[in-house]
């Protein structure tokens, strides 16, 4: 196909991202698919999560995880492969971000995990970042990220925290709803509360995860 009917880069920078990816699924999706979708997730980052720093960079990154989450769609992994579980809340700046990186840390290579925002602004509530390091846990590169179909199609499980009636709903997914408070705004002593409800309810999620 020629090039100039590929979708057209926001950033030239993003020329190097679409290459590696290209690489990576290669025999699966055209160098046209991988560039529109990196080109519409440097988009979405800008326009909807109010993404500002290191967009070529979260945009690869974000892009990667979609490339990754729609080839599991369209080729599902067999049964006993690891589980997919998706955290939603409004801002993907706060409890879902807590959420994932406490099932990530704690579960490690076992589940596949990700986090998404039906409104997503950023950056990441600075007290989160602090609780979650208090715990031990690392939480470096970071971003709010749009909801993407792709990546709630690829979910086993998606757990809501507060986005009301814009969260996700897919036929045959599980799906649990945590009502756990917000932080956005709130002290660090609060966080640390939420962090550990949070935690708590990681630990009963994990007693029903088969392999974990």
């Amino acid at each position: 196909m020629a090039e100039s009917s590929y979708p057209v880069l926001p950033d030239e920078r993003l020329t190097a991202g679409v290459a590696r990816l290209a690489v990576r699924h290669q025999g699966r999706y055209s160098v046209e698919t991988v560039q529109r979708l990196i080109a519409d997730s440097y988009e979405q980052l800008a326009a909807h999560a109010h993404v500002r720093t290191h967009l070529v960079v979260l945009a690869e990154r974000f892009a990667a995880e979609r490339l990754d989450a729609l080839a599991h769609v369209e080729n599902p992994v067999p049964a006993g492969a690891r589980l997919r579980v998706l955290f939603v809340c409004s801002h993907n700046a706060g409890r879902s971000q807590l959420a994932a990186a406490l099932l990530a840390h704690r579960a490690g290579d076992d589940v596949i995990v990700s986090s998404a925002g039906t409104h997503p602004s950023g950056p990441v509530d600075p007290h989160v970042v602090q609780a979650l390091t208090e715990a031990g846990i690392e939480f470096d590169e970071v971003y709010p990220k749009p909801l993407t179909d792709e990546v709630v199609q690829a979910a086993d499980i998606v757990i809501t925290m507060g986005c009301g009636d814009a969260c996700p709903i897919v036929p045959g997914h599980r799906y649990l709803d945590w009502p756990v408070p917000d932080p956005d705004g709130a002290p660090i002593a609060v966080v640390r509360s939420i962090r550990d409800a949070i935690d708590d309810r990681i630990t009963a999620l994990l007693d029903t995860l088969p392999g974990t």
